[in-house]
């Protein structure tokens, strides 16, 4: 925390307090979640839910950054280092005396879906979605506080008490934890009336008060569909008295010419069944983000169109230095190119129920050391097939190794073979008897100077 200056409190929750902070070194303004548990070693950290949930859904532009995160070993003190955002939609709404324009509502809602859509796909349900939980930063919205997350395929029933009771789907609440990731699509819907209308649609008292206030204005649901919850619950009432529901659409009159299209988007969400209900896909593509998702297209039109800046073109000795790092990649060929900080981590997806289930009630486990900052890992190269035949082809067998420079001597006795070949020469051209005779003489003569 030594990197950071505390600037003031932003809020508080059961499991962790939220600081703003500056970092000392760049000047960035941050907000630190400090954890009120404390952790034993890096391998809890590195268990804990929502550091994994962030790790394999960042980088999103609708999914709060994780900057860094600072463990204290010998405390035990967690802290995460997330992005700093204005305010979230609960504080957006609160107190207000006009209604946000619609186009502002429709913007913030296309986001929350974008979101959830790119969490399930990446097989993560959320299990918390409410006002307090979705930040925003002038026109981006950001979904925030993993902490209660699960995965998709996990092994049912969860935990029965795990959302926050007003945006609860009634398969959380008739059910001994039979639900599924549906339940955030619930959760949508819940806030999408909410940030239309500044104020909340079902404001239970307690389980069964919010069971009634969903009956009030959705109705009572088939009793096919109530029989088939009854069977996975074992707490609750199902003699519910038969109601046909007041209904969506009186509730925000004030909605201008797409109010049909904005009810039945609503409505859509907020299916009594959860098999009936949307996905976020199906969401995304729901008439009433018709103009949403033109201006997305218009933007990244413009984006294609625009001319890409010149750069020069690469010196001789960068492309020979690139070749050369081809060949060296492509000659040993290895699997550290994978991901080693998911191929590292826990699965989120299918067989956790067991690993998580102690700590499904406290926030999802404990957290660990000074680690790196979280974001997208890289992926190792791919070298196409082209490059690595090239780069493993043989030489040609007349191309063989570079002989050493002689050396001194070796030049020595060069010069003196090539000094005797021509004298050898000259003798046989003036006639061969002088020279043997010269060299006969002259080897006596030492031997007799040598006695």
């Amino acid at each position: 925390m030594h990197k950071y200056r505390l600037i003031s409190k932003k809020g508080e929750g059961t499991f962790s307090e939220v600081l703003k902070a500056q970092c000392i070194k760049t000047g960035q303004y941050v907000a630190i979640k400090c954890m009120k548990n404390t952790f034993e070693s890096i391998e809890q950290v590195n268990n804990l839910r929502e550091i994994q949930a962030l790790r394999r859904l960042s980088p999103h532009p609708n999914i709060i950054t994780l900057l860094e995160v600072l463990y204290d070993q010998p405390s035990g003190r967690l802290a995460l280092v997330f992005e700093l955002m204005d305010m979230n939609i609960y504080e957006l709404i609160r107190e207000r005396r006009h209604y946000l324009p619609e186009n502002r509502v429709k913007e913030f809602m296309y986001q929350l879906a974008r979101s959830m859509d790119h969490m399930h796909r990446n097989g993560i349900f959320h299990r918390d979605i409410k006002p307090e939980n979705i930040l925003i930063k002038n026109d981006q919205l950001k979904l925030a506080d993993f902490g209660s997350c699960r995965g998709i395929y996990s092994k049912q029933p969860f935990t029965e008490y795990i959302s926050t009771r007003w945006y609860r789907a009634p398969e959380c609440l008739l059910t001994d934890g039979y639900y599924s990731y549906k339940m955030d699509i619930w959760g949508l819907g819940c806030v999408f009336f909410e940030v239309l209308s500044l104020y909340p649609l079902f404001p239970g008292t307690n389980e069964l008060d919010q069971v009634q206030k969903i009956h009030q204005i959705m109705g009572t649901p088939t009793p096919e569909l109530l029989n088939h919850f009854k069977k996975k619950s074992s707490h609750m009432d199902f003699n519910f008295p038969p109601q046909e529901g007041t209904g969506i659409e009186k509730m925000i009159p004030h909605i201008s010419k797409d109010a049909p299209e904005c009810v039945d988007l609503i409505v859509k969400l907020l299916a009594y069944n959860p098999e009936d209900r949307l996905s976020a896909r199906q969401g995304l593509r729901h008439p009433w983000f018709r103009d949403v998702r033109e201006k997305e297209k218009k933007q990244a039109t413009a984006q294609t169109m625009s001319p890409a800046p010149l750069s020069p073109a690469p010196s001789q000795s960068s492309v020979v230095t690139a070749k050369s790092n081809d060949t060296k990649v492509s000659k040993a060929p290895t699997r550290e190119g994978k991901d080693k900080d998911i191929a590292g981590l826990p699965s989120i997806g299918k067989n956790d129920s067991k690993k998580h289930s102690v700590s499904d009630s406290n926030h999802g486990g404990q957290d660990s050391q000074l680690l790196p900052p979280i974001g997208r890992p890289q992926v190792g190269l791919m070298i196409d097939s082209t490059s690595s035949a090239v780069s493993t082809k043989q030489k040609p067998k007349h191309m063989g190794a570079a002989k050493p420079a002689p050396t001194l001597q070796q030049k020595k006795q060069h010069n003196q073979m090539v000094a005797a070949a021509r004298r050898k020469k000259e003798d046989q051209r003036m006639g061969g008897g002088l020279g043997v005779y010269a060299k006969t003489t002259m080897t006596e003569t030492s031997r007799s100077g040598a006695k």
